[in-house]
């Protein structure tokens, strides 16, 4: 499908968005910054941290950050009412009011409220902090979007030389958060991975729940995992296609959907592939990976508000503005 960074590029600065980072004390962080404001597909940036000492980092690495907003936590007029919110919030679950004021004292936390009271449209932390906060601050603060309980992780996958899926994009999931998923949690992960295909992959999700059984071909435990998720979609009348339970071959190869699965709409034309959990999701994505030699893009955190995205602790300044680029796409 090309040159998928590009792409996102020219539809971000067409409809530029407010992001935030929250890692300013990173100094990949300041240097995506930068690299951010050069590609202007924001129309607010805001780094969070002490202005003067990221103003002293940036300085001495020789980055600019004029065009971007510095925002401390500690000292903003914001934090009385962040504070307020998140306890009125979460307080019946017994959280205190000063167990409050130190979450929003967190960059991570006081970006995630920041994006939840609309202040900005998307926010991309992790490259210092561990998933499991990340997800945790877009849990509490952001919240899962309406209908759905589910969080899960998605990987846009660009296959080169590939005719399958949109030219050899693709979306996986869960290959990232749900260990287990519950067959109503995999109809949510289908549900949010058909959304990240129209946002990423513009372009009509086709949705396959695959298994090593196509369409009753066999049967166990987790063939009827993905049966029952199958089921959950048709109740839910969703607005795209889907289709499983469906083994690879058959949800992407056009001869082999016709000898597997003749009567199905989705075999052989599927770009969203929802594994059954996070083994085959996150095995999956890596052979794709090296074996293909696919670019792959993520864990894309969905199913949330409003978009938040995670970080490798070892992303690069580039992997940080492609990743804001994804994320403000998101938004749009």
């Amino acid at each position: 499908m090309g040159d998928f960074k590009k792409e996102m590029l020219g539809i971000v600065k067409n409809s530029p968005k407010r992001l935030v980072l929250p890692e300013g004390e990173d100094i990949r962080v300041l240097k995506a910054a930068e690299m951010i404001i050069k590609e202007r597909f924001t129309s607010e940036l805001f780094v969070l941290g002490d202005p003067d000492q990221l103003k002293a980092k940036a300085a001495s690495e020789g980055v600019s950050l004029k065009g971007v907003e510095l925002l401390s936590p500690l000292h903003s007029k914001m934090l009385p009412d962040y504070t307020s919110k998140l306890y009125e919030s979460r307080k019946n679950k017994g959280l205190t009011e000063e167990e409050a004021e130190k979450m929003m004292k967190d960059t991570v936390y006081f970006g995630a409220m920041m994006l939840h009271t609309a202040e900005v449209d998307s926010m991309v932390s992790g490259s210092m902090t561990p998933t499991a906060k990340t997800v945790r601050a877009a849990l509490i603060v952001v919240k899962p979007r309406e209908g759905i309980k589910t969080v899960s992780g998605s990987f846009v996958m660009i296959v080169p030389d590939c005719s399958y899926g949109r030219n050899g994009g693709f979306i996986y999931a869960d290959s990232g958060v749900v260990p287990e998923p519950a067959p109503e949690q995999l109809a949510d992960i289908a549900i949010s991975s058909a959304e990240t295909c129209r946002k990423l992959l513009r372009t009509k999700p086709i949705v396959a729940l695959l298994s090593f059984s196509t369409l009753g071909s066999a049967d166990s435990p987790s063939v009827l995992k993905v049966r029952e998720a199958v089921s959950i979609l048709k109740q839910r009348k969703v607005d795209f296609l889907f289709d499983g339970e469906m083994q690879f071959d058959a949800a992407v190869e056009p001869s082999v959907a016709l000898a597997k699965a003749p009567n199905s709409i989705v075999a052989g034309k599927a770009n969203v592939m929802v594994f059954p959990d996070l083994n085959c999701g996150n095995i999956g994505y890596k052979i794709t990976q090296r074996l293909a030699k696919a670019e792959a893009y993520g864990p894309l955190l969905q199913g949330l508000s409003k978009p938040v995205n995670d970080l490798s602790r070892g992303a690069t300044p580039e992997d940080i503005m492609i990743v804001s680029a994804i994320t403000v796409a998101q938004a749009g």
